[in-house]
């Protein structure tokens, strides 16, 4: 009997304490929610993500001023993390998993990393706490070994996928979309393909409506692989978010989702995104949502 493949590693909890606004420790419980849950009886493990695969979204410089940690302290600011062993590992083993989660899915029709969506982080920076731009990284994985022809970074966040906008505002081999809060995070938005702004406090109905109404026109291109960027800051209960979608809403969104792609038989790689509830188990159940939603169609 086939099984969602899933990613995960120990390293994606970073070793940071607890007195950051960044629930790091989400990523072990998430990984334990599964298994019990029996989502997964084992996971996919990664490894970090090598040089050469990471600069083909960003630059050498920022690299190794990642790695070895030189960053200036307004670099390191800016992304929100403290630049310890613990973030750069973590970063360059996120970064890693959505790599082998995009191989899986090609190979299965769906498969999830149980991190990633790092969607702020740029060229040669990183903002919002992402340091690296797994899908950016992964994208251009595919493309480079003809894995993939043209890809499809469907981004449902709460706050724009302004990074990914930025890396490939060139590329005509991948289409960006982003449908997020209107006021929230950045406060100066980039240009993707495809941008629906939302207004504060909406609700499942009106935000389910328009997403069909987008998925509709997707479907017109020929995509042949999908980045899914599934966060779960729209929740009502988010301290980041400005939306009001329900758990029952967040489902609801996930299965049309991976239906949509899955009955096209258009492969589909699942990644986290943000997500900061007010209430930890919430949060964590909210994300195991997108696993769920994917391991009913394998």
């Amino acid at each position: 009997m086939a099984s969602l493949p899933i990613v995960n590693h120990e390293d994606y909890f970073a070793k940071i304490g607890d007195d950051y606004k960044f629930p790091i420790n989400k990523f072990g419980e998430l990984a334990d929610y599964l298994i019990k849950k029996k989502v997964v009886k084992k996971f996919h493990k990664p490894y970090p993500c090598s040089d050469k695969t990471l600069s083909r979204a960003h630059s050498e410089k920022y690299i190794n001023d990642v790695k070895y940690k030189t960053l200036n302290n307004l670099a390191i600011k800016k992304i929100g993390f403290p630049l310890v062993d613990s973030v750069v590992q973590r970063s360059l083993v996120a970064t890693g998993g959505t790599v082998l989660a995009s191989k899986l899915a090609i190979n299965n029709g769906m498969a999830c990393n149980t991190a990633g969506g790092s969607h702020h982080a740029n060229y040669d920076s990183g903002a919002g706490y992402c340091i690296f731009n797994d899908v950016a990284v992964a994208s251009h994985y595919l493309l480079d070994r003809g894995l993939a022809g043209k890809i499809l970074i469907l981004d449902l966040d709460v706050h724009q996928g302004n990074g990914n906008s930025e890396i490939f505002k060139e590329n005509r081999n991948v289409f960006t979309f982003s449908m997020h809060s209107k006021s929230n995070y950045p406060p100066k938005k980039s240009i993707s393909d495809l941008d629906v702004e939302l207004e504060n406090d909406m609700e499942d109905k009106e935000y389910l409506k328009i997403l069909k109404f987008y998925l509709n026109q997707l479907n017109q291109e020929n995509f042949d692989f999908v980045f899914y960027i599934a966060g779960v800051d729209i929740h009502l209960n988010d301290r980041l978010g400005k939306l009001k979608i329900s758990d029952e809403g967040i489902r609801k969104r996930d299965e049309l989702v991976t239906k949509n792609f899955f009955s096209k038989g258009i492969p589909l790689c699942g990644v986290l995104g943000g997500g900061y509830n007010k209430d930890f188990n919430k949060l964590v159940e909210l994300h195991s949502i997108l696993h769920q939603s994917c391991a009913k169609l394998i």
